[in-house]
């Protein structure tokens, strides 16, 4: 018994088109996977990430709303021109007080 006659020989490039179809399906539900992550810190109105925190190469992310600025160290201590504001004190009990300076 023949169950399939000449006319009907199998095409190995059918398999092929089914192989890419089911990969892009695969494909598609990784990418909203991705999306949808609830650990994706991105997906909050307002967020801050520190990247390589106290490091040379230290990058500071901040996004308000839409709007996305990256603030990248130079590796260097801080610098300006400035005044002596006052002086701080830690107390015993661990609290801290600021005296400012006399004008």
């Amino acid at each position: 018994m023949r169950l399939l006659d000449e006319n009907e020989s199998i095409n190995p490039a059918l398999s092929l088109v089914n192989l890419v179809d089911v990969f892009l399906v695969l494909i598609a539900a990784l990418l909203i996977s991705i999306a949808q992550n609830p650990l994706n810190p991105f997906t909050e109105k307002d967020v801050t990430v520190i990247k390589n925190a106290g490091k040379p190469d230290m990058e500071i992310i901040i996004k308000k709303g839409e709007k996305i600025e990256s603030f990248k160290s130079e590796g260097e201590m801080g610098a300006g021109d400035g005044k002596k504001a006052g002086v701080a004190y830690r107390m015993k009990d661990g609290s801290i007080i600021y005296v400012p300076e006399a004008k």
